[in-house]
């Protein structure tokens, strides 16, 4: 939540002041009269007590985003079309628009970026922390599908030649796909190996014991 206290000749030039510092508009905004302006001394001639308001706004954690990614893109000439939608504790931001392969980069590479500074980024405003998730033309649910095909492949052919199988380097959202994907096969086993950014999934045999 962001606030601001404000002194003014009038409650409206109290108020106004702080919409002004918050960036926020009036209806969106919770506003408490802390003093009324009073005058002082005999007939006022000494002058006036100021009017103080506090103003408070509930930050949106999509809104931020969809803010902090609208500038990234006009700053990189892009135009896109940038909206939010809230499932449970998680912040969805979907950006639609033509030409967009240069948010998505190779393998979805700037995309994770974006995602990860539009986290920092909103999280410095909030009290508490959130999760946003980008996707950008849908790329993340084809990227899904795509991983879960080739875990399925693969599968078959280490099942079929007895050797495993050793991935490129993926990030960690995209291993979790493929562990996911294969974890109910009773004989296939997945792990991680290596050092970020470079760790890969190794899909191999089970052993006789896990089977067992």
């Amino acid at each position: 939540m962001r606030v601001a206290e404000k002194t003014g000749k009038t409650v409206e030039e109290a108020i106004n002041a702080c919409l002004d510092e918050l960036g926020v508009e009036r209806e969106k905004a919770k506003i408490e009269i802390l003093e009324e302006p009073t005058k002082r001394g005999i007939f006022g001639i000494f002058g006036t007590t100021p009017a103080k308001v506090r103003v408070s706004y509930e930050v949106c954690p999509g809104e931020l985003a969809c803010d902090f990614l609208e500038k990234i893109c006009n700053a990189m000439g892009v135009k896109a079309e940038i909206s939010y939608t809230r499932k449970g504790s998680n912040w969805f931001v979907d950006i639609t628009g033509e030409e967009l392969g240069i948010l998505i980069g190779r393998r979805g590479d700037t995309l994770e970026a974006l995602q990860y500074i539009t986290n920092l980024a909103v999280s410095k405003e909030m009290a508490e922390r959130v999760r946003i998730i980008i996707d950008i033309e849908g790329y993340r649910q084809r990227r899904e599908e795509t991983l879960v095909r080739l875990a399925k492949r693969l599968s078959e052919k280490v099942k079929r030649t007895g050797h495993r199988v050793v991935l490129e380097p993926m990030n960690p959202h995209e291993r979790r796909i493929i562990h996911t994907a294969l974890q109910d096969d009773n004989r296939i086993s997945t792990f991680s190996e290596g050092e970020e950014p470079n760790r890969k999934v190794v899909i191999s045999l089970k052993r006789t014991k896990e089977i067992s």
